[in-house]
């Protein structure tokens, strides 16, 4: 998926950026050369669960370029291990596989879901999630990033499956604009799945939690099945630009230019 209201809203948007995230095929035990998402003593909560509502957190490092490679599995076997907390839903953690449009080369990804800001709350101010973050994650990273937002019609499984490919992608919006541009702009990344078969999930929101976003206030994640279907997406100029033009259409509503 591309971001593909960023044309539609180039009136009132002043940057963005988009990064994709792979989760594993299967389920591995941690070596020199993968991590695993899920604690083999505590399985992936909730694996078909639906959800009407659910707070999706996403969290960027920019791991130091002389890192050594052991310190960077560590940090990763620290931050996965975090999915056996009982605020918990589904946390993964683990590299990048690309960015578009980022000024900052971001590294590695952390993305989780709760049932509740209180939970990720709890998660937060969790020994285990503090400990994770002071002794694994500040000494390699050079930045982090964190962005958090309520989905509040997610379809599917609250765990993606295994091999999913997980593009995320950050607005961040000119001030001072009103509550209807932005939910005009909501809108039309949600109905982005439908003209898409190739996405299993979508969800989008205004960050609530700005202290450690950047600016970004409007970010999306988009689920695909493998890195092949999302790239299938990306193939598709013509629809691509169509949904531009959709978007486009919608905000002159607001902004004509």
């Amino acid at each position: 998926m591309r971001m593909l209201c960023l044309g539609a809203a180039r009136s009132f948007v002043s940057s963005s950026r988009s990064l994709t995230f792979l989760l594993p095929k299967r389920h591995l035990k941690l070596s020199s050369s993968y991590f695993k998402p899920y604690s083999h003593s505590s399985p992936p909560k909730s694996p078909i669960q639906m959800s009407t509502t659910t707070i999706e957190h996403i969290v960027l490092f920019k791991v130091k370029d002389d890192t050594d490679h052991g310190k960077v599995n560590t940090m990763l076997s620290s931050l996965n291990s975090l999915v056996s907390l009982d605020p918990v839903l589904h946390l993964a953690a683990g590299p990048l596989y690309g960015t578009k449009s980022s000024p900052i080369p971001f590294t590695h990804m952390l993305h989780s879901r709760y049932s509740s800001k209180d939970n990720l709350n709890a998660y937060s101010a969790h020994p285990s999630h503090v400990t994770a973050v002071k002794e694994s994650v500040l000494p390699i990273c050079d930045d982090v990033m964190a962005v958090d937002w309520v989905a509040d019609d997610l379809q599917g499984p609250v765990v993606p499956a295994p091999g999913s490919a997980i593009r995320v992608t950050f607005l961040k919006l000119k001030e001072n604009l009103g509550e209807d541009v932005k939910n005009e702009i909501l809108a039309v990344i949600k109905g982005i799945k439908g003209s898409f078969g190739e996405i299993n999930q979508i969800t989008c929101g205004e960050n609530f939690s700005p202290a450690r976003a950047k600016g970004y206030s409007i970010a999306s994640l988009a689920v695909f099945p493998a890195v092949s279907e999302m790239e299938a997406v990306d193939s598709k100029e013509e629809l691509v630009n169509l949904q531009k033009e959709k978007a486009l259409r919608t905000m002159e509503r607001f902004f004509p230019w």
